[in-house]
């Protein structure tokens, strides 16, 4: 089995997160390489700290990211930092010649996206992916199989959310997604708009015009001082768009929020059509419902309990549960597939492509709702 040696820039929940995927490599039953963390960067030296105690493999630790990219024995980096950062360190990671898994959004609006995908056109002999993992659940997939199946047949509507429920509490500490300068305008839709366009535009749904209900509802928070500041970004998002496909068209609805009353961490994935239709949503992370259709006939949802039925084979039985750290490291045996030259098993990670009309729909979405007027998307050409 092929070792691709990482480097970390990033050193918070989400590099935790692919230490932990990285540790239980052998879950996978059958991978074609598997990743070895052998450098991380944080100006937060206790953020590595935790890394040098807990990852053996980890042979340099530096708050400079330069020293991590000059490293010889680092193949790929996975970067994990804020938005605002993205735009300078992406194409620095590039340069460098090392394969690239960023975080979403791929860099803080439009224009810093621009000079991303300009470093990576400059450097194709590059991997370069970005992170979204709730469509490797299991019945994400099943209903992605039942789409690309025909099963759905004209499409009547489609649905896509992400909802969270921490931000109801007025009282929570401000952090830097709630900054317009670090997280950007596009406040929730830029932290969470990948999840929710990954899908869609896997599929070929592009939207051509949105309408957007943005709602900015807490608007101070306590510092780390405990005196209230403004919250300068949007708490929900919901984009209403529009979907052509020849001579018809449909509905995509796009949410976004960071107040969802008595959600915790709720990605679901629905898909309504006049032969089909299938849903999903990590509520329920071992169902899939799904009902067939024919004129005349009886409408019936089917549920179907899914179990361990994943992407990439792994050790664990088929009667047992499928959860979200199962889900990161599907995403990343998908990444290190393509990064040996596979399909990742026919669904890959997110492509730079796609990150810009992500930041296409979001730009259009950000106007309309400033605007409160329907906006035409338009795609990097």
């Amino acid at each position: 089995m092929r070792t691709i040696r990482f480097g970390i820039i990033g050193c918070g929940l989400m590099g935790r997160e692919f230490a932990s995927a990285a540790a239980r490599w052998l879950h996978l039953a059958d991978a074609s390489a598997r990743p070895e963390i052998v450098a991380v960067c944080d100006p937060n030296r206790e953020a590595m700290a935790w890394f040098e105690q807990r990852v053996p493999s980890v042979v340099q630790a530096t708050t400079d990211y330069r020293e991590l990219l000059a490293n010889d024995a680092v193949d790929a980096v996975y970067c994990a930092v804020p938005h605002n950062l993205h735009a300078a360190l992406y194409p620095d990671i590039l340069a460098a010649g090392k394969h690239l898994f960023g975080e979403k959004p791929f860099g803080i609006d439009a224009e810093a996206n621009a000079v991303i995908q300009r470093a990576i056109d400059a450097h194709p002999e590059l991997v370069v992916r970005c992170s979204s993992e709730m469509p490797f659940f299991p019945g994400a997939q099943a209903v992605i199989d039942f789409v690309r199946a025909g099963h759905v047949g004209e499409i009547l509507s489609v649905e896509c959310e992400f909802l969270h429920s921490s931000d109801i509490n007025p009282d929570k500490p401000i952090n830097w997604k709630r900054m317009i300068d670090v997280n950007g305008e596009y406040g929730c839709m830029g932290d969470l708009g990948m999840h929710v366009c990954h899908v869609p535009l896997r599929l070929g749904w592009r939207p051509s015009r949105v309408h957007a209900e943005l709602v900015n509802r807490v608007t101070t928070r306590p510092n780390a001082e405990g005196e209230r500041v403004p919250c300068e970004t949007w708490d929900n998002a919901t984009i209403n768009a529009t979907v052509e496909e020849g001579d018809s068209r449909f509905p995509l609805v796009l949410k976004t929020w960071r107040i969802a009353p008595g959600e915790s961490n709720t990605w679901s994935l629905r898909v309504h059509g006049m032969n089909g239709s299938a849903c999903f949503s990590t509520k329920s992370p071992r169902q899939w419902q799904f009902m067939h259709y024919q004129a005349g006939g009886q409408q019936t949802w089917q549920t179907e309990d899914l179990g361990y039925q994943s992407l990439f084979p792994a050790i664990t039985g088929a009667i047992f549960e499928f959860g979200f750290t199962d889900a990161i490291q599907q995403m990343w045996a998908a990444y290190l597939d393509e990064l040996c030259g596979g399909d990742a098993r026919g669904f890959g990670c997110v492509t730079p492509a796609e990150a810009s009309a992500q930041h296409a729909i979001l730009t259009a979405a950000l106007e309309a709702g400033q605007r409160g007027r329907v906006v035409d998307v338009e795609y990097p050409s």
